[in-house]
């Protein structure tokens, strides 16, 4: 009876989310969340961290990134470019940059010291949007509530049949797993595809897609060669981010050389 009873409640909770697609044709679960409260969400996070600080006022800088964000959000899904994107720089030498649901777009000024030129630096940009524009974050929240609501049934029926002790250790050893597991920030399946649907994206904007390439390698420098196992990241290892972002090169040429004669070359500096 009580795996009967924790069979129909995992069935309960799976079927809550939503299923959908992302462009590269893998399965998501979202919905634990509304596209409003999402937004919402990006929009407190994003306010939060311009509070903390430091924001960078150098005006050229600011204005580089707006650029470059504006070309490349011409080339999302309406309902994409009808978000207000707002840009912010950091005045942190640590090379990152993140986008959040609402149209919310940070960068540090240490990534153009290896985003050498516009075309790096929409690469780096384009990856980000591409965790939004590819409901990332929504997936990720819908995982870890899943994941919370499985590992109360599962340590409530435990408890029930075993005792409290029982339940107690399940619960406690779940959220371990769950933590290093599923509750990740994103996950390798989430970088690879941001890198894919970022280097479309880019081409598609008149960004030279073969600078993903060049990002990596200059990123691969900067940090002299040292890096964690791969199985420890949420990041592709970068050896393979590289020859992944120049498998998609030669398709990706043509669009990149049609965006420029169709008039998106974009002039930012």
């Amino acid at each position: 009876m009580k795996r009967w009873m924790l069979a129909v409640a995992i069935a309960t909770a799976l079927t809550a989310c939503a299923t959908t697609t992302s462009s590269t044709g893998r399965k998501q679960y979202v919905g634990g969340v509304s596209q409003q409260q999402l937004d919402q969400l990006g929009a407190q996070a994003f306010a939060e961290a311009k509070a903390k600080g430091p924001i960078s006022k150098d005006t050229k800088q600011n204005a580089y990134v707006r650029c470059v964000v504006n070309a490349l959000v011409r080339q999302l899904p309406a309902e994409q470019q009808r978000v207000a994107w707002e840009t912010a720089v950091f005045a942190e030498q640590d090379p990152n940059a993140f986008a959040l649901p609402g149209g919310k777009v940070g960068v540090n000024a240490g990534i153009f010291t290896v985003a050498k030129n516009q075309d790096q630096l929409a690469a780096v940009l384009a990856h980000e949007i591409g965790h939004v524009v590819e409901h990332h974050h929504d997936e990720r929240i819908t995982r870890q509530q899943g994941t919370s609501t499985l590992l109360g049934i599962g340590s409530a029926i435990l408890g029930s049949a075993y005792g409290q002790g029982a339940a107690n250790a399940t619960s406690q050893l779940g959220g371990f797993a769950a933590q290093g597991l599923i509750l990740l920030p994103n996950t390798r399946v989430q970088e690879s595809e941001a890198d894919v649907v970022g280097q479309r994206l880019m081409a598609r904007a008149g960004f030279d897609p073969r600078q993903a390439v060049n990002l990596w390698e200059n990123m691969i420098a900067a940090s002299g060669g040292s890096r964690p196992p791969q199985w420890l990241s949420t990041h592709p290892d970068p050896t393979n981010r590289i020859r992944e972002l120049q498998r998609d090169i030669p398709a990706l040429l043509p669009v990149y050389e049609s965006a420029r004669k169709g008039g998106n070359s974009p002039r930012c500096s």
